[in-house]
């Protein structure tokens, strides 16, 4: 009987961790999206190495929430479904995709990023979808729907950012986008 109310106690304390953290990590990382001019202020304010700083440690505090909320999900899980045993394979494929799309974020010049302009939003697309595919369990829900959704926002506001700043991107070279798929 004593075990009952503890479990859920459990499970809705690991699910308030995970959301907090949610909320601040991607929250910060939101910032861009939804107040643009006050992050530009804050800048200011702060300076650039103030700002990173400031960035870095709330972005920090909500990332280990995460990982704690997370981590207490998967002691008692709430399973919404059972995923087939494939979709395994087909996360693995899929995050390796998002991998290289993340590495093509930061090798200069290539074509990957000359193409899809922000790759590393896409990676977090294909990640997140790989990781629902292959997970059924609700904190997996939130965690990785979370990601997904902000992916999609800040994907949709950085490309109305570019057209709206008439950002070109220079063409990628084979060697680049080598490079890209081997980091």
């Amino acid at each position: 009987m004593d075990y009952q109310p503890r479990t859920l106690s459990l499970k809705a304390t690991a699910m308030t961790i995970l959301i907090l953290g949610l909320i601040i990590f991607l929250g910060m990382h939101s910032i861009r999206i939804f107040a643009d001019e006050r992050r530009t202020a804050l800048r200011m304010r702060f300076g650039e190495p103030g700002w990173k700083a400031g960035y870095a440690l709330v972005s920090l505090a909500g990332f280990a929430l995460i990982v704690h909320g997370y981590g207490l999900a998967r002691q008692t899980p709430v399973v919404l479904w059972l995923p087939p045993i494939p979709m395994r394979h087909v996360a693995a494929l899929l995050t390796a995709i998002a991998f290289v799309l993340l590495a093509a974020t930061y090798v200069p010049r290539n074509r990957i990023k000359s193409s899809l302009h922000h790759p590393m939003l896409l990676g977090v697309k294909v990640w997140a979808l790989a990781h629902l595919l292959a997970n059924g369990n609700l904190a997996d829900l939130i965690l990785f729907g979370s990601f997904l959704a902000w992916a999609i926002a800040c994907f949709s506001a950085s490309r109305k950012r570019d057209r709206m700043a008439g950002t070109h991107y220079r063409a990628g070279t084979m060697a680049g986008t080598l490079a890209a798929c081997r980091a």
